[in-house]
């Protein structure tokens, strides 16, 4: 009889065939088969027991941890972090020269990845320019699929970009058109997907972009009929708001272009408003987008200012439908492909890359002519073609240096940034020229930097030495700053004018502190001239300020020979504060120092005066009948109502009266009387 069969529990028969697998898989790596998957440890390294046998010595060398990290299907780094040193490391370990070769494409695509998305997402319109040629560094080509993909997804995210987008792409596109092939392609079909879905964040994103691409010429205008048509084929909420967000934006474009079309739209929005049933808000939308319409779009304007980058014949138009079945999104292009051919795709474009950019063949390597124009991506590839045991990763191609003109002032704004911040954080003048003095300038900067400690002197509310002694400090360390105290002097004093009279007031310290501790020639006084028609009363408070400033800290005494120097270059250089050629002029000089407390510097003129001949009655009336109202030097309103200095007496005293209260209502009493006129 035979022995009855007894069923094993369900548990029980798995178990056995888990212990059968094996099993078999034993044998099987017994017999020269495939290994099965190595034990980890907790912190994720392979165990290196794993590569001994169980049993008896070692039959074969241990082929190290470090070569099958390195082969492996994740990268260098298996998914993991690793240092420079590290990669480099396992990268010289790599001995099969296929593997060595698909790991330095995974590591170079993670860096195209980096390069793309990095520029992308710092995109404005202050550099877009810089963006520009930095992605034009990295192999466009080879990412376009993670290019379009970037840009699409940083337009989702913040759609009041969606014009420098538009503007990057119109540039690149070019160059490449096929990048924007691809992107309008993927705009046309997201747009499509997401209207099936009704999905109405996706749609509006997708039209705002298809609009500015519009506007840039990159997308054909049917393209944009095609999608106003479709959202209002079948009114609802949703699609009349997006359409409505649709034609802000393109509307000015379609009335430049195909007025017709426009007045289609809006008559299809017209006949919504009247007949459809819709929200009473998506009607408010569709009366505000007619009041636009009335002003001229004046609010969306077809290309932002700042954006208009391509000139008109070089702009290329892809012509995409919304009803091709044909499209093709190749989505292939946004996963890592192993590239038989990659040394060579990387040299055509770097031959492409070098015609956009405009690089000679003198700013390739040294190594890479070879009879044809090779070129090389400027990184570590060159050193690994020379030679194989060098497996150095692949570093990202660095733009080629262009003479940029940076007309938004990106730069200076920086510079003068950190000049302010040096100037501020500083205890003492001598801490703060020495930090100044570190400041890393380019060729045509240093006078920024005596106009930023100017503009920062007269910032104070009062007057601080601290500013002076920093000048002083610059100019007698190195002549160079001395001529830029000089040009900045020219400039503020012909500009006096535009500053409020406490910010010319802290000027005027300035240089006079300058002048009086020889930091700045006396020279440079040549700009000032004193006559009546080449002054203004802003002038005049500069002058009187800087002069009454010398004064106090030089004495009167040294002033007056400060300025009847013997020197005849100062001598030529102070004509302008002297006169000598027309009594009028010098009559208003002789007036003005008298009525400021500085009448002993008048003495020459005042002689010369006194020497000059007479003119003849009939001139004199002429030239002078204004003036000569009353022949009394004491006379206190006559002759100083009609004087050719008695408009800037009042005027001053009023602007000047918060600080030097009683100095212009007032003279001296050692100064010298006015001189009748």
């Amino acid at each position: 009889m035979e022995s009855p069969v007894t069923e094993r529990p369900e548990s029980d028969q798995r178990s056995s065939v888990k212990r059968s697998e094996r099993g078999d898989e034993a044998d099987s790596n017994s017999d020269g088969g495939m290994p099965s998957p190595s034990p980890r440890t907790p912190l994720g390294r392979e165990s290196p027991e794993h590569d001994l046998p169980r049993h008896g010595p070692v039959a074969a060398k241990r082929r190290s941890p470090a070569a099958s990290q390195i082969t492996g299907r994740r990268g260098v780094a298996g998914g993991r972090y690793m240092p420079p040193a590290l990669r480099r490391q396992l990268m010289a370990e790599a001995t099969d020269r296929s593997d060595a070769d698909d790991t330095r494409q995974r590591e170079s695509w993670d860096q195209l990845k980096k390069r793309i998305n990095g520029p992308v997402n710092k995109a404005n319109t202050d550099n877009l320019q810089d963006i520009i040629v930095e992605l034009f560094g990295a192999n466009l080509v080879r990412g376009r699929g993670l290019f379009c993909r970037s840009l699409m997804r940083a337009q989702a995210q913040s759609t009041s970009f969606t014009a420098v987008y538009a503007a990057l792409v119109a540039v690149i596109n070019t160059k490449l058109p096929i990048i924007g092939e691809l992107l309008v392609t993927r705009l046309v079909l997201q747009f499509r997907r997401a209207f099936r879905r009704d999905d109405k964040n996706q749609c509006l994103s997708s039209v705002m972009f298809l609009a500015h691409l519009s506007n840039q010429r990159v997308a054909h205008e049917v393209l944009a009929f095609q999608i106003v048509s479709l959202l209002l084929e079948t009114p609802t909420d949703d699609s009349v708001e997006v359409a409505v967000a649709f034609a802000r934006e393109v509307g000015a474009f379609l009335g430049t272009i195909a007025p017709r079309v426009l007045s289609y739209v809006f008559d299809a929005f017209r006949s919504i408003l009247h007949d459809a049933e819709i929200d009473k808000r998506t009607q408010y939308m569709i009366e505000v987008l007619f009041q636009h319409r009335r002003d001229g779009f004046k609010d969306n304007p077809i290309i932002p200012e700042g954006l208009d980058l391509v000139e008109e014949d070089e702009q290329i138009v892809h012509e995409v439908a919304m009803d091709d079945d044909d499209l093709d999104a190749q989505d292939e292009l946004n996963v890592f492909k192993l590239d038989p051919e990659f040394e060579e795709n990387e040299e055509k474009y770097a031959a492409i890359r070098r015609g956009i950019l405009g690089e000679g063949e003198s700013d390739d390597d040294s190594g890479s002519e070879s009879g044809t124009e090779t070129g090389t991506e400027g990184d570590s590839e060159s050193g690994e073609e020379s030679g194989s045991d060098e497996a150095e990763p692949v570093e990202p191609a660095q733009p080629v240096k262009q003479q940029i003109h940076d007309l938004t002032e990106t730069e200076m704004i920086n510079l003068r940034r950190t000049i302010y911040l040096a100037i501020m954080s500083s205890l003492s003048f001598e801490e703060a020229a020495h930090k100044l003095l570190k400041i890393e300038m380019r060729p045509g900067e240093e006078q920024e930097l005596c106009t930023m400690v100017i503009e920062c002197c007269s910032q104070e509310r009062t007057y601080k030495n601290f500013y002076g002694l920093i000048g002083e400090r610059l100019c007698k360390l190195n002549r160079m700053w001395a001529g830029g105290f000089a040009q900045a002097f020219a400039s503020c004093y012909e500009n006096i004018h535009r500053y409020e009279t406490s910010h010319l007031r802290n000027i005027a310290h300035f240089f006079a502190h300058l002048l009086a501790a020889n930091a700045l020639r006396w020279s440079e006084l040549r700009v000032v001239v004193l006559t009546e028609e080449t002054t203004t009363s802003s002038s005049r408070i500069f002058l009187k300020i800087l002069l009454q400033d010398l004064a106090e800290n030089l004495g009167l005494q040294a002033l007056n020979q400060k300025l009847k120097s013997d020197d005849a270059q100062i001598s030529e250089a102070l004509r302008g504060m002297f006169p000598r050629d027309d009594a009028k002029s010098i009559r208003f000089a002789i007036n003005y120092y008298t009525s400021i407390g500085l009448g002993a510097i008048t003495e020459e003129m005042r002689e010369w005066l006194k020497a000059a001949p007479t003119p003849a009655a009939g001139s004199d009336s002429d030239s002078d009948g204004s003036d000569s109202g009353s022949g009394s030097v004491g006379s206190s309103s006559g002759s100083d109502s009609r004087s050719s200095y008695s408009s800037y007496s009042s005027s001053d005293s009023r602007s000047d009266s918060r600080s030097d209260s009683g100095s212009d209502s007032e003279p001296d009493s050692g100064a010298r009387p006015r001189v009748s006129l």
